[in-house]
């Protein structure tokens, strides 16, 4: 039976994906805490993945983490399906859920996470709309810091436009450590920096994951991939900053044995004991 997934903060998850349901279901107890889903990916599935699904829900917490709200894009929220993840995070007593900072569609879906203009009037749109995604939610939301390569327009830089879009909207942040480390290659900034810049109370929430090195100055975040060590340093700092928080191992193919993505969950674990400790 499950237990809640804010009952400590020194908890580790994965991702619910259909290439790992063997491996989820057929795990130790402990090694994993929580799962993570995609609300769209799963309300109203039946057949053999629905009762899977079900019976992992009833085993473990569960976190969501959506992929196709676009908080940040030019056409108006959709209403009814917001209202059908109220409905899912109700039924599952679903504690976090968080989206992206970022937009996927315009007149229809685009299939990819865009970067948002870093600028006043995004910040104010951005916003208006996570504020009223919270009231039809009815709950806070949590957004994620994403990668982006093709820089739009910057009037400031990606901290500030963090900072300013969640004290705006008042909501949480699901920080993403890897994307710190893949953006401050690839854009040029410090990743101390923009972790000591971040507003600590609005952290609830953590992911990490591995991303392919394209060059000495680009890397591309890919979820398949193992977590590199100098990712691993930035999250020992993180739970120094910001204290120890639940925390994803993202992986969404090229999985590899299950044992291995065990292996760095308990790497995860180590580093948020120590943090813990110096805590």
């Amino acid at each position: 039976m499950q237990t809640p997934l804010t009952s400590t903060k020194t908890t580790v998850g994965l991702g619910l994906r259909r290439g790992l349901m063997k491996d989820l279901q057929a795990a130790p107890v402990g090694a994993f805490d929580f799962l993570e889903v995609a609300p769209e990916n799963w309300i109203g599935i039946g057949g053999v993945h629905g009762a899977a699904f079900r019976a992992l829900a009833e085993c473990y917490p569960l976190a969501c983490h959506g992929l196709s709200l676009s908080l940040g894009g030019p056409a108006p929220l959709d209403v009814g399906f917001l209202q059908e993840v109220r409905v899912f995070l109700d039924h599952y007593k679903v504690p976090l859920y968080s989206e992206h900072l970022s937009y996927c569609s315009d007149d229809g879906h685009l299939y990819d996470l865009l970067p948002l203009p870093f600028t006043e009037e995004a910040v104010h749109h951005v916003a208006a709309r996570i504020r009223q995604a919270q009231d039809i939610l009815g709950r806070r939301l949590a957004v994620e810091n994403v990668s982006y390569y093709a820089a739009a327009q910057q009037d400031m830089d990606e901290l500030t436009f963090t900072n300013a879009v969640l004290r705006e909207a008042d909501c949480d942040l699901l920080l993403d450590v890897n994307n710190v480390y893949v953006n401050s290659i690839n854009h040029g900034f410090d990743p101390q920096t923009f972790l000591s810049g971040i507003d600590a109370g609005r952290v609830v929430a953590m992911h990490v994951a591995g991303y392919f090195d394209e060059s000495d100055t680009l890397k591309i975040d890919t979820h398949g991939a193992s977590v590199k060590p100098v990712v691993w340093s930035l999250l020992a700092e993180a739970y120094v900053r910001f204290g120890v928080q639940p925390t994803l191992l993202e992986r969404d193919f090229n999985f590899p044995e299950f044992s291995d993505l065990v292996s760095e969950l308990q790497t995860i674990r180590r580093l948020q004991n120590k943090g813990v400790s110096r805590g």
